[in-house]
């Protein structure tokens, strides 16, 4: 496994290259309420934003952080912009002091959500992780490795999208675990709740996305 210390040593003991911000982990105090918002962000987009915008109200989250993965198992990677780029455009959009940016699921090494929230688990056992995705997500959740483990280990918000709302219902994962959804009322609640625990959110909507966004040329930076 990756070594998650910012500092890197040679075999002689010697400091060497520190890592930037951007690949560490926010601090937060213990017992914080803590949004995980993860994607490519190819490019970050205000649609992004308003889901974490929203997260971060109605969930009452002390923090939410934008995981952004070197790269999605299940997309192409054929025009995935640098991470680099990605990271800095996403510091550009998400200027809330209660959004952090980082991109640590490239130190720790992991590809897959649930090996990236199994992970900041164990290294943050004081929080309470709360996973924050888009509703259009939904219809391949299903697909994800070990998406099982993902619902059943933190508690999930899922904001609505742009033509996903009747369908975020019927996705798999709402059906396999209809028996644990929270209503949306009490989603302030939802930090503190035992997964399996999830609820929808609805509010203020954005057409934007990422492969429009693409599609017309954009390259974020």
């Amino acid at each position: 496994m990756t070594n998650p210390d910012p500092t890197m040593r040679d075999n002689h003991g010697k400091l060497g290259i520190v890592q930037p911000d951007w690949m560490r982990l926010p601090y937060a105090a213990p017992g914080n309420r803590i949004g995980l918002f993860g994607g490519s962000f190819n490019p970050p987009h205000p649609g992004h934003l308003m889901v974490a915008e929203t997260a971060l109200r109605r969930l009452n989250l002390h923090q939410i952080w934008w995981l952004v993965t070197p790269g999605n198992p299940l997309k192409s990677h054929r025009n995935l912009a640098p991470l680099e780029e990605r990271v800095a455009a996403a510091q550009a959009l998400a200027r809330h002091p209660r959004m952090k940016v980082t991109a640590y699921e490239k130190v720790l090494g992991t590809s897959y959500t649930a090996s990236t929230v199994e992970q900041l688990k164990l290294r943050r056992p004081h929080l309470n992780f709360v996973w924050v995705m888009g509703a259009d997500n939904l219809s391949n959740f299903h697909h994800w490795q070990n998406w099982q483990s993902i619902i059943e280990g933190v508690p999930v918000a899922i904001v609505d999208r742009p033509k996903a709302t009747l369908s975020s219902l019927s996705a798999q994962v709402c059906q396999r675990y209809a028996f644990a959804q929270l209503k949306e009322k009490s989603a302030d609640q939802l930090p503190e709740c035992k997964a399996p625990c999830w609820t929808i959110l609805r509010g203020p909507l954005d057409e934007t996305s990422s492969t429009l966004l693409r599609n017309r040329g954009h390259t974020p930076g």
